[in-house]
């Protein structure tokens, strides 16, 4: 292990402590696309104990241009991010422990992760499922790192609990912009400038040396070669539900009832049945060979094509909807085939 990480132990702030506590440490990832692939392939590096990996979605190769962990034959097999992740961070480094999730990141599945974690790293695309990480991360004194990325900007910021604003304080204020990866693109630098800052911070966090956690939000265009801090102690609010005198963590209220929201530049509506209506793989050929639609069984999930759309049913229930972009339009077409 000395040898392994030698020139990371020289580096003085880490050291041989720096490195035991990273062996020691537990990372939970939400997220492997752009920014939790490239994070977890840093971390993994670094000599981080174990890592937690979330993840809804398969490889395509569209990911490829900015997702390191993945290759041209996951695409071809459309094998789940989060198993494909595993299988290279095993080559990677070897004594990492994986553990895997190919779910979506709700309330529940984060809420334990926070449990588990001694921190947590944002991979999403949504200001929903980082309301929920916030939420989380306060409620158990879990730290986390935000970031984002679109075009060739990156923005990281690191929330500690109890220590200046939540995620959710600053929401007012939050730069907001109707630009996604679809709209905007994204290029491969961004990605990895992003995740880099964000495993710098964890690692900062992690061997100890939390004085030097970055305490403003980091902006960087790489193509325009411009970088902003900006403070954001002063807006913390008290009145906030999430870390202000009444705490209630909304995000991590979840309903029973069968949740669908359009993917970020997927052209792609996500479906989770709700509390008490399950759906397995079997239940879905049987209902593709009784209408006839042409259809395909792999270890992990099971692909029906109809004339709206190419339908991914995965082994908890959950479905993807390809080639739809209207929510109502999906939920007709599940009700239709599946109620």
């Amino acid at each position: 292990m000395e040898k392994r990480f030698a020139k990371q132990q020289k580096f003085y702030p880490i050291g041989i402590d720096g490195q035991n506590r990273l062996a020691g440490s537990t990372v939970a990832i939400i997220g492997c696309g752009a920014l939790g692939s490239a994070a977890a392939d840093t971390l993994a590096r670094a000599g981080v104990g174990k890592l937690l990996l979330v993840d809804r979605d398969y490889v395509e190769l569209s990911n490829l241009h900015r997702q390191p962990l993945y290759t041209e034959a996951d695409a071809r097999d459309m094998v789940p991010k989060v198993e494909a992740a595993k299988k290279r961070l095993a080559s990677v480094n070897s004594m990492v422990q994986v553990e895997t999730w190919m779910d979506h990141a709700d309330a529940a599945l984060i809420e334990q992760l926070a449990q588990k974690s001694d921190i947590l790293i944002d991979g999403t695309d949504n200001f929903e499922t980082r309301l929920v990480i916030n939420d989380a991360s306060v409620k158990y004194n879990t730290p986390w790192v935000y970031g984002a990325c679109v075009g060739s900007t990156s923005v990281v910021m690191p929330f500690v609990p109890e220590e200046g604003p939540c995620f959710r304080c600053l929401l007012p204020v939050l730069p907001s912009s109707s630009e996604t990866c679809d709209t905007a693109g994204v290029v491969a630098p961004a990605v990895y400038i992003t995740a880099a800052f964000q495993c710098v911070e964890a690692m900062k966090w992690l061997t100890g040396n939390q004085e030097a956690v970055r305490n403003e939000m980091l902006r960087i265009d790489s193509w325009t070669n411009e970088q902003h801090s900006f403070g954001i102690r002063k807006m913390k609010r008290q009145d906030c539900p999430s870390c202000g005198l009444e705490r209630v963590y909304p995000a991590l209220n979840q309903s029973g009832e069968t949740k669908a929201a359009l993917l970020c530049g997927r052209d792609t509506v996500q479906l989770t049945p709700g509390a008490g209506r399950t759906l397995a793989l079997e239940d879905g050929e049987a209902i593709a060979e009784r209408l006839q639609l042409k259809h395909k069984r792999t270890p992990y999930f099971l692909q029906i094509t109809t004339e709206e759309s190419r339908i991914v049913l995965f082994e908890n229930g959950r479905l993807f909807f390809h080639g739809i972009q209207d929510v109502k339009q999906a939920l007709k077409l599940y009700n239709q085939l599946f109620s």
